[in-house]
This record gives structure tokens, sequence and C-alpha cells, in this order.
């Protein structure tokens, strides 16, 4: 396997002190409930919004400072590259963020905001990733994928030990995919732990990339991408990527752009908590019974990026 227990708690250790232990809370009382007993883990409250600075900083961290010391790279939908700008901005390096035409841009204007040099280039993030790629190899910089790079699963998979440190009795944790990162590095911190969790995957309808690699039995490439969930919205994943979640994610569900836009109204409405799109799947995935909590299954929503979808 690409990743371990072991690769997650050194990464806890790493960036000790660079990311924050963001809060639970319980989804009650409300107003218009959700299904069963459940837990928010509010990452939107994380630095930069997102739980992305979880592997941007493991990443950075794991880095030889000579090669460090020449750039760093990254293509995103927003998220990632928000992660790499701030770490690459506390750590004094210059970086180039490369974001497909999906990008908000409010994204953008922060992404300047921390010195990052921004190339708006190509439709989807795989086009973003080519140019990436192409300048890392011209450049020098140091290129982090998003999603398949083993620092930056590990960095992400430190939100599962926190989820059970936090959640000890959970028995479902909820997690949105895009290219799978956090889904990968969440889903084997918490099954080498808890080998009875259950970790169910959220994509949306308008881009089922690993649902469908899924039930392929291989990695495949979606021929078109309709969501408006840029941060959930690769047209392929990696194999590393995919390894990890054939091994540990016990379902995957899909929910639509429109019932992810609802879940972040009830959010708003209910929480005071602003989530984007990709932010509200969980909840989503639970408003529409894309999935279905027993009586009193304890479940953890991640409610993994903040933005202002829905709240108008």
């Amino acid at each position: 396997m690409p990743l371990t227990l072991a690769d997650i708690e050194h990464a806890r250790v790493r960036i000790a002190g660079a990311v924050r232990r963001t809060p639970v809370v319980e989804a009650v009382p409300a107003g218009d409930p959700l299904p069963g007993r459940v837990a928010l883990k509010l990452e939107c409250l994380q630095v930069t919004g997102s739980f992305k600075p979880r592997g941007a900083t493991n990443a950075l961290r794991s880095l030889d400072p000579a090669t460090a010391a020449r750039g760093l790279v990254t293509a995103s939908g927003g998220n990632h590259g928000l992660a790499v700008g701030y770490v690459g901005q506390q750590a004094g390096l210059p970086t180039t963020i490369f974001l497909p035409e999906s990008v908000t841009p409010a994204k953008v204007e922060r992404l300047k905001a921390f010195g990052a040099t921004v190339r708006v280039t190509g439709r989807v993030w795989d086009d973003s990733n080519a140019a990436a790629l192409a300048h890392a190899a011209e450049s020098g910089q140091a290129y982090i994928h998003p999603f398949a790079d083993p620092a930056v699963m590990a960095g992400q998979g430190t939100l599962g030990l926190e989820i059970l440190d936090q959640v000890p009795d959970a028995d479902t944790i909820l997690v949105a995919i895009g290219g799978g990162g956090l889904a990968a590095g969440l889903a084997t911190a918490a099954k080498a732990l808890r080998p009875d969790i259950r970790i169910v995957g959220i994509e949306p309808t308008g881009a089922p990339t690993l649902l469908e690699s899924r039930r392929a039995g291989r990695l495949v490439t979606l021929g078109e991408i309709t969501t408006r969930a840029g941060t959930l919205a690769p047209r392929t994943s990696a194999p590393e990527t995919f390894q990890l979640i054939e091994s540990h994610v016990d379902d995957i569900v899909l929910v639509d752009d429109e019932a992810m836009r609802e879940g972040a109204r009830w959010l708003w409405l209910e929480h005071n908590v602003a989530a984007e799109l990709s932010g509200a799947a969980a909840v989503a995935a639970l408003q529409t019974g894309a999935y279905r909590p027993a009586a009193k299954e304890r479940v953890v929503a991640i409610v993994c990026g903040v933005g202002t979808d829905g709240i108008g």
C-alpha cells in the first residue's frame, strides 16, 4: 500500500502547530433535523477554509530544503491551491498555482494576496494539471499533487485520527470525494484504528470519477464533467488513491448539485456555517437519503470546505 498508519501518525507530528484542531458540533437542535445521530466535523474552519493545509504542510515539510527553495507549483480546483499558496507564503517560498476556468474569483484573489503566481488554464482540473507538470519540468519548482502524493494523503489522513479522538463512538464517517486524497488518507487511518468503522464517500452526479472506476474495476477517465462543484471534479483520479479507496472505503454514493446547494443552505440556516458545494456534500447525502443511517448509528459528516454556495 502507498500509505500506512505510521505515515499518518508521523504526519500529525510534522504538521503540529501549523494547522488547527477543528471543532465537532452536534447537528441538534435543528428546526429541520438530519436523520440519525449526526456530528458535524467543521473542517471548513481550518486554515484557508478547507482540510487541504494538512496535506500541503506535510508535503512541504517532507521536502529536502534545497528542493523546497526552488519554490512550489501545483494544479487545483481551488482549495489545494490555496493551501499550497498559504504554506509557501508562510515559508517564504515562491508558488505558482494553475487553476481551471471554473475556479471562483474569490479564490483567485485570495491566492494573489498570498503572493502566489496564478495561472487560469483549461476547463477542468486535468487540463490545469498538465500545464502545472510542464511548468514544474521547465522551472524546477517542486510539484505537489493535490491528491496522489503520499505525503499529501498522509496529511489529510490526520483528519481521521482527529475525528476518532473527538468522536470515539463514531460508527460511520461521510466524506466528499474529489480526487480522493482525503478519503484515501482518512479511511486508511480510521480503518487501521477501528476496522469496524464504516467510511462512505460522496461524489457529484456530474463527476462520479471513483464510483465509475469502482464499477469498472479499474481507474477510468470520465468523458465529461457537468458538476459546478469544481473541487470535486477531476476527470480521473490516480492509481495510488484508487487502490486505497478500493481497500478502505465501504461505499460511494452520489448527490447532485442542487442537493449540495440545499445542504449548504441548511448548514447556514441551522448552524451559521458557510459551506461551498463540496463542503455540504455529506449533509446532502443525509438529506436526500443517498445515505440512510440506522436509528442509533453515530454518524460524522465532514463539512470540508468554506464558501457561500446556496446561502443567498
